[in-house]
């Protein structure tokens, strides 16, 4: 009982406090990360293990998508607090999120309905038999918590993103923040306990339709983010309690997967956080590492006390080995990524981090496209034709991605800092934080690097 209070702890040791490294070698190994992650969910997506000898025993004890979507996870959970904090401006901390994922989904969306078939899984936007609701759930990017089909079936993960932001900025601006470990650990002891007993989409079926769930929920996330961009004080903490209280209600009563897997994907997100404060000496390190170590035990616990039988259907996974050798390894790589931090890391792999939004939007769609132009299935029989394939796989994805990157991420990013600062000059924000801890956040990855941060996810596993 006495553990809890302490995982809040601040030093005040200047000891505590890492030296600062150069802006590119402080980013860089999270661009790398982002990289990494990215290959290797487009790898499971290209079902790379099928054409592997031994792809088959790899499959059964690693899961390579949920791999790739923790790692996203952690890397997001580390940022994306820090950006927030850093500014201590929620307005132009959601202004950056908008200007961030919207314009690559959309323009993601557009491509993908323009290159595959009505006939095409891979995207479902407007495609479902209910137009509006499909446009106005995946719109808020909350689709996968209202019962509605994935627009793209990638997009699933942008539904936990947002919820994280509806938390972070909730807890903000509480003055709740730097409670990081508790939440951690909270979260990940509520995934313990509940498995999958809470009932899935109970909300849907409650109201009987997907529609007035959706005149519900709506009106609460819109009246919310007028709140957060108001700039005003009173009118941003009630839009950030109104965005965290429909956050937790929808992902408690009306999540589409397991109980143990979206407690455990906060309770990871949160624990990268926790990351972030021991480094920058916002946190004691022994009770910051305590409290990982239990999201970690949870997260390898997890998977093997519920990921069996019908839960399979709803995890996309093999089994418990799986999950569970798939869940510690991204926190390895994490881990490893963090000891080197100060180091230089290969142009590929952070030209890699800087591209994966548009990787991890693209790729099954590109894949989907290319496949029948290329006569496959069936896959190259020989190992010289499977490594063509892979590498005409990976080279059109990088070569798409990059140009959406340069075309419409970047731009579009640019625009939207005109636009917070058109903001700004309009209605100052009188919504601050106090100079210590701005000095703090300012300790963390620069603005340049944490405006660049995508969501970080992955696709769903299928």
């Amino acid at each position: 009982m006495k553990l809890i209070p302490k995982l809040t702890r601040r030093t005040s040791d200047a000891s505590d406090v890492p030296r600062a490294a150069t802006p590119g070698a402080r980013l860089g190994w999270l661009d790398a990360l982002r990289g990494i992650a990215a290959l290797i969910v487009a790898l499971h997506h290209f079902d790379v293990l099928r054409m592997l000898p031994f792809g088959g025993a790899v499959w059964r004890n690693f899961d390579m998508g949920l791999f790739g979507v923790m790692l996203f996870f952690i890397v997001s959970g580390y940022i994306i607090p820090a950006s927030l904090e850093r500014r201590g401006d929620v307005r132009a901390f959601w202004i950056g999120r908008v200007f961030r994922i919207y314009p690559a989904l959309i323009a993601a969306f557009v491509l993908s309905m323009l290159m595959l078939p009505a006939g095409d899984g891979s995207v479902a936007l407007l495609r479902t038999g209910d137009n509006l609701a499909s446009l106005v759930a995946n719109g808020l990017m909350l689709q996968d918590l209202l019962g509605v089909i994935n627009g793209m079936n990638v997009t699933w993960t942008l539904c936990y993103e947002m919820v994280f932001y509806f938390l972070v900025t909730a807890l903000f601006t509480r003055g709740l923040h730097r409670h990081s470990g508790p939440i951690a650990v909270g979260l990940a002891g509520v995934a313990l306990l509940t498995g999958t007993t809470v009932g899935i989409q109970l909300l849907n079926t409650e109201l009987g339709s997907t529609r007035k769930l959706l005149l519900i929920v709506t009106p609460i996330v819109l009246l919310g983010l007028a709140g957060v961009l108001s700039g005003n004080r009173r009118l941003t903490g009630v839009g950030a309690l109104l965005l965290g209280g429909i956050g937790l209600v929808l992902v408690t009563l009306n999540s589409r997967a397991p109980a143990f897997e979206t407690w455990m994907i906060f309770a990871t997100m949160f624990a990268g956080t926790v990351v972030y404060r021991a480094q920058h000496g916002q946190l004691a390190r022994v009770p910051a590492l305590l409290a990982c170590g239990f999201v970690v035990v949870a997260g390898v616990l997890v998977g093997r006390l519920y990921n069996h039988g019908k839960v399979l259907e709803l995890t996309w996974s093999s089994g418990w080995k799986a999950w569970s050798v798939a869940y510690l390894a991204a926190w390895v790589l994490f881990g490893v990524g963090f000891l080197l931090r100060e180091r230089r890391f290969p142009k590929v792999l952070t030209w890699l981090g800087a591209i994966s939004f548009s990787v991890y939007l693209l790729h099954i769609p590109l894949l989907r496209t290319i496949e029948p132009l290329l006569g496959i299935p069936p896959q190259p029989s020989s190992t010289l034709g499977r490594i063509a394939w892979t590498a005409i796989f990976l080279g059109v994805v990088a070569a798409v991605s990059h140009l959406m990157y340069r075309l419409v991420e970047m731009p579009m990013q640019r625009l939207g800092r005109r636009v917070q600062k058109a903001a700004d000059r309009r209605r100052p924000v009188t919504v601050t934080v106090p100079a210590a801890e701005a000095e703090a956040a300012a300790a963390g990855p620069s603005a340049a690097g944490a405006e660049s941060e995508p969501a970080l996810s992955g696709p769903r596993r299928d």
